[in-house]
Order: C-alpha cells, then structure tokens, then sequence
C-alpha cells in the first residue's frame, strides 16, 4: 500500500471512510493503495497504529481471505529492528484489517520524490537495514514479494520495512487478472514477471533495485508502460552509469538475472560495510538533514474526532451485526493490545478515552460509527440497574476480602532480601484506579555465561544453565553463540519476550522501553560496546533495562558477558499464550 503525498501526511477522513474498525476509533487517512486503505488510530494506551482495511473486492474472495489469514498469522513472527510488527488483525470480518506499528517517517518514494537522491552514507544504511528487515522476514518463513520504495519507511532512526508477505494473499486470486494491480512492475524480479517460483532472491533482486532508486532518484529500469518495464527486466541489463561508482559492483550483483548469481543477505551487509570509509551505525544523523527536518511533521499526530454514537447502529460492510443493546458482541475483534486467535470475545466498547476536538483541516463531525462495535454501549436500563448494582457490591466486597487474605499471606512470607517492588497482587491502586508502576530493583555485574540464562522473576537474577533449569522453562536473557554462513556471531537472545536495542540518545527506562516497537528476538554482542542499553520485555509482565558491560577475555577458561540489569516486576499484565 502507497503512502500519501511527503507534504500532507495525514489526509481528514472522507464521508465514506468508516469512524471506527475493529474498536479502534480513526484519526486520519495515512494512504491507500491496489489491496486497501491505511488509517491512523490508536490503542486504548494511545500508541499510534497503522490500521489497513482491505479493499471490498479482496474481502469476497475466499481464496484470498484463506491466504491473508495465514500470511498475516505468520508476520506476527517477524520481529525486527527494521519492521514495523503487528499488532492486531482480524480476517473473519466482512473487510478484513490489520494494525501494524504506526512509523513516524515518509516512504522512500515520497522522500526521494520531495528530496531526489540520497547521498552515498544514507544509501548504505538504508541498505543493511533493509537487509537485517529482509533476514528476520525470511526467517520466519516469509517472501515479501513486494518491495518497493512505498513500502520502505524511513524513521529517524533507521527504515523499517513494512506489508511484508502480504501481497501473496492477492498473487493468486481472481483480482489480479482483472485489472487490479498488486505490486509495481519496476521492482519485480525477472522471475518473478516471468510467473516463475518466487523465493527470497527475489526479494534480494527488489533490494538492488530499492539501493539503486534511492541513490539516483530513479527506477533503475527506467520509466513506461509496465509491458516495456517488465521487458527490460526479463532481457536486458540495467543502465548503472548514474550509480556512485563504489555501489555499481553490489547492485549489478544483486540485479543478477539469475537468481543463483544473486548475493546473500550476510554478504550485502559485509558489502556495504566495506564500502563506507567508516563504520556503518544507525542514528539520528542517517538522513541529510532536510529530510530529516521534515519528520518532524509526521509526529504531530491528529486526534479521532470526538463523536457520539448513532441512535440506531446500522449495518454496514464494517459491521454486518448489531450487538443487542446493553450486550457483548461476541463476533466483534476486540482491538486491544497484540494480535490473538481470529475468532474473539469482545468487551461492549473499545475503552478510547474521550478526545479532544479534531484540528484544523479535519472534518467536526465524521461519519456515523461502522464497527462491530459501539464505542460508548447504551445506558442500563432502570429495571435491570438495581439487580446489577447488588451484585457488583457483592462482587467488590469479596474481591477486598480476598486482598486481605493475599496481603496477609504476602507480609508474613515475602521477607526476601533484595525485593524492593510489589507484585501484581498487592500494588495498592492509585486513585484513579490505575495499577501504579512497580519501584525498580537494581543488579550489578552479573556474569552469564554462555548458553546460560537470568529469569527477571528471580530475585536476585541468578545464571542458570540447561541440565539446570526447570523442565520447559525458557530464558528472559539468554547468551548463545550463533553461527550465520559459517561465520560465528554471539548473541544475547530471549525464549520468553522481546528485546529493544535503544540507540545513543536514549536513556534506559520504564517509559523508553514501553514506547519503543523496534522488537527483536536478539542483540549482536559486535552491535554493544560497554555501557549500551538494551529493553528486556518478557511475556510474563516483566520489563528490564539491561546495560552491557563487556565480555570474558580470551584468558578467561569460560565465556560470559557481563551484564547490570534494572528490573521493573509485573509492570505489565502477562501475555497469553495461545
């Protein structure tokens, strides 16, 4: 899917666009594109999320809905440093949709249609990123099939590729050969044009083609119709003459016709890196700098438009069903945190907060509400509010009793030295009903030796090896050896949650780490040096600051790192597993 025009980012929602999807109340029109529309909105919390909504005609083809669920169901896996992770989805409705994290930066194709051509150092960072993007999505057993610079984002710290996978969904339905365009002709591989098998060198032909268009401005293959574009692939060679001459190498390799003679991800990176007179690392200075000043437009976020519900919900193609009033639709997606089983249970409302008045340039007053869900449900009615109220003062007063009980107990046998913080079930509640946020416990100098790993429920984190640990037990913070096309890389991993490394501007906190969507599953120890930070957020509710501070010599008889950790317990509800 394209992204709107560099200069207007957010676009006000028009009278057919719906207000609410899924349970999340829209902001603004971010783009649209050949498979659907892309809206800002937002989560209970107010992360900002990218919603896509496929277009009506994917939705009534079952082949295609059978191919989106399971390509959407496999980009949960990919969580890299340079993509933009789902978050939520739903592939039963009548129009399917998915929340992805919203990135705050245009795509390669507005920067360079509003800037031209970045210089040599972006080019190469935009490279590896891609790249590092492109190894976390084949990993997990994606092809995107459908790189190209719109869906290529640049942030201020680096690209984020995103709508991996998708584009499958649509490869073999009835659509495509009926003049809906899935895909852009200039960045498909010969093989791919030719109808031949797809695998992930087409991808590494499309990053040739992604390096090539942002360095010169320019498609690599030229401009036309898609039929001549699509001949010059399959049969004859790309003019290369306006490439900075330190890129033609990698890129006529990576634009091979045949995809053996196409170069592996790992060597691209060792490629780039030879390249650059200096180290290649991420930052805020990646772009020049009146692309980078630009971005500043895209994180003044529009608020959704405060709107009350609609008398009489009606029908529409975002909600086929009306929950009886007072009651719980049972079919509606719930559009709260990560995504789960297509088919959910959800609450009688979204839980958005009122908002504020809309800005200028957006609509007082958007269309009626089209979900499966009312955003505010109807009053109850009075014969049934003063059965309801006996039993919810029922229904508190055990709960209290019940604390006592759990305090009590909690005093007399949580006497271990070294817990600072409470635990999800004796925080006492702030006033406004809020959990309040766990007091962080501090550890220096721990060593984890390879293939060893710390709990943060542990107080305090102690090592544990494999013949130790628990049956089925699986690490927050793991230190494994890893080797990529025989070339030996140690990591700090997680079993159990997600890892966040934070750049050289940020300082490791409670509120850093709950912000950031940059996921990955692990950290390269060649990506540290002594005093770099790095998130810890394990399924369990746990969150940790982890500060590295170095690794065993080669005098030392075993391998360690040396990690100090601060540890914020139970600071979110656990993830279910399912």
């Amino acid at each position: 899917m394209s992204s709107t025009p560099p200069m207007e980012p957010f676009q006000p929602l028009r009278a057919d666009d719906p207000a609410v999807v899924g349970g999340y109340r829209l902001a603004a029109v971010l783009g649209a594109g050949g498979m659907g529309k892309v809206y800002l909105s937002f989560t209970p919390g107010g992360r900002p999320v990218a919603l896509k909504v496929i277009r009506p005609e994917f939705s009534e083809d079952p082949e295609f809905r059978r191919r989106f669920q399971r390509e959407v169901q496999s980009a949960q896996r990919v969580q890299g440093l340079y993509t933009a992770p789902v978050i939520d989805f739903d592939t039963d409705g009548a129009q399917p949709w998915l929340a992805t994290a919203y990135v705050p930066g245009p795509s390669l194709a507005d920067a360079v249609s509003a800037h031209g051509a970045l210089p040599l150092r972006s080019v190469l960072l935009l490279t590896v990123g891609a790249a590092e993007a492109l190894h976390v999505i084949h990993a997990a057993g994606i092809v995107h099939r459908d790189l190209k610079p719109a869906n290529v984002l640049l942030a201020a710290d680096g690209p984020r590729v995103i709508d991996f996978g998708i584009a499958r969904a649509a490869d073999t339905t009835a659509l495509t050969g009926t003049g809906v365009s899935v895909g852009t002709p200039s960045f498909m591989a010969p093989e791919q044009a030719a109808g031949a098998a797809v695998t992930p060198a087409t991808d590494i032909f499309a990053l040739g083609q992604i390096a090539a268009y942002a360095a010169i401005g320019a498609p690599a293959y030229g401009h036309g119709p898609s039929h001549a574009v699509l001949y010059r692939i399959v049969h004859e060679d790309p003019d290369l003459g306006r490439l900075p001459i330190e890129l033609r190498p990698l890129i006529a390799r990576c634009l091979s016709r045949e995809p053996a003679g196409r170069p592996a991800l790992s060597e691209i990176i060792e490629l780039c890196q030879g390249i650059s007179p200096a180290p290649l690392r991420q930052g805020g200075d990646w772009l020049p700098q009146t692309l980078a000043g630009s971005l500043t437009a895209r994180q003044q976020l529009p608020e959704p438009a405060r709107t009350p519900p609609p008398a009489t919900p009606t029908p529409t193609a975002y909600s086929p069903h009306v929950p009886p009033p007072g009651g719980v639709d049972p079919y509606a997606p719930t559009g709260f945190g990560p995504a789960s089983a297509p088919t959910r249970t959800a609450p009688a409302g979204p839980g958005f907060p009122p908002t504020p008045p809309p800005g200028p340039g957006f609509p007082p007053t958007p269309p009626p509400v089209v979900s499966g869900q009312q955003p505010w449900g109807p009053p109850p009615s009075p014969q049934r509010s003063k059965g309801r109220g006996l039993i919810i003062a029922g229904a508190v007063a055990a709960a209290l009793i019940g604390l006592v009980v759990v305090n009590s107990l909690l005093s007399n046998g949580s006497g271990k030295e070294g817990s600072k913080q409470p635990t999800a079930g004796n925080s006492a509640a702030s006033p406004g009903g809020k959990r309040p946020d766990p007091q962080p416990a501090e550890y220096k100098g721990i060593d984890l030796t390879e293939n060893y790993f710390v709990m943060l429920a542990d107080n305090p984190p102690h090592p544990t090896g494999k013949d130790g640990a628990t049956a089925g037990s699986k690490g927050d913070v793991y230190f494994q050896p890893r080797v990529l096309n025989v070339v030996e890389r140690d990591e700090i991993t997680t079993h159990n949650g997600k890892l966040v490394l934070l750049t050289g501007g940020q300082q490791g906190s409670l509120d850093t780490c709950r912000s950031e969507t940059r996921y990955a599953k692990s950290v390269r120890l060649d990506q540290l040096g002594d005093g770099s930070q790095f998130c810890v957020l394990s399924d369990a509710g746990h969150i940790a600051v982890a500060t590295y501070r170095g690794k065993s010599g080669g005098s030392d008889p075993s391998k360690y790192v040396t990690l100090d950790l601060t540890v914020w317990r139970n600071a979110e509800d656990p993830q279910k597993k399912g």
